[in-house]
């Protein structure tokens, strides 16, 4: 509130007082695409993927994806600590703030995503038109990928330096970003935790595609990135594999997208 003078006749002056409205608070933090940017009550990092062209699936059965918008992806997979700060709890097996929740169903995936929205937009960090949700199959492999065409996105061998499989030494999951991050920025796209992605298992389209977001129903999710149990060759960037969404278990988690 301000006090100010109004003169009054013969110069006499007598005190009024005047409300000042108050601008509209503004975020002190949006989201802007382009940039990378960390939800700040999760420690949640998210990196800007840029639109582009890639070839998805296994070499001599690849088909063309050109993904038209770009889109946030983060750059770990949501670990126990982010999950509990919103839903309350933690179902994981492997127990560990740092550590990549799981023994997720798909719908909870939903539902986290859901919530993180909401609190999110009512903060004033989302922009119109967006949410949080689990990436496409075909986002996910864009991401992993990183502009590489080898099996990994590192090269076409792997080793227990690379990342968290059968073979490795750990027979369990650890902590996130334990390993070098992909040319993009993305650790642990290849192993640790299988992640569920947002379409429905089904067969690959022929021939070009643009923006795929998988069949319109079915009967299991995708899951992508292979896990601490697993074989390294179903850590490979082009494999996937399926799972029912009403089920989790040790090995499987997700990643955020926006």
């Amino acid at each position: 509130m301000l006090i100010g003078l109004m003169m009054v006749g013969c110069g006499e002056e007598v005190q009024k007082e005047s409300v000042q409205e108050e601008a509209p608070k503004e975020a002190s933090f949006a989201v802007k695409p382009g940039e990378n940017f960390t939800v700040p009550d999760l420690n949640l990092t998210m990196i800007w993927v840029e639109p582009g062209t890639f070839m998805m699936g296994d070499k001599g059965k690849q088909h063309q994806v050109k993904l038209t918008n770009g889109f946030y992806l983060g750059k770990y997979e949501l670990t126990q600590a982010q999950w509990e700060k919103v839903m309350g709890s933690d179902p994981s097996r492997f127990k560990g703030a740092d550590r990549p929740v799981e023994t997720v169903r798909w719908i909870e995936a939903v539902s986290f995503c859901n919530k993180l929205t909401e609190m999110e937009k009512k903060a004033g960090r989302v922009p119109e038109g967006m949410a949080y949700q689990m990436p496409t199959e075909a986002q996910w492999e864009y991401a992993c990928r990183a502009g590489t065409t080898t099996a990994y996105s590192w090269g076409d061998a792997i080793t227990k330096t690379n990342a968290n499989y059968r073979d490795s030494r750990f027979k369990q999951t650890r902590d996130v970003g334990q390993y070098a991050a992909n040319p993009w920025g993305f650790h642990d796209m290849h192993g640790n935790v299988y992640e569920w992605c947002a379409d429905w298992y089904g067969d690959y389209p022929s021939g070009a595609v643009r923006d795929p977001v998988g069949p319109a129903d079915g009967s299991y999710r995708v899951n992508r990135g292979g896990s601490w149990g697993f074989t390294a060759n179903f850590a490979r960037c082009a494999t996937r594999i399926r799972f029912v969404p009403a089920s989790g278990h040790g090995g499987l988690g997700f990643r955020l997208s926006l």
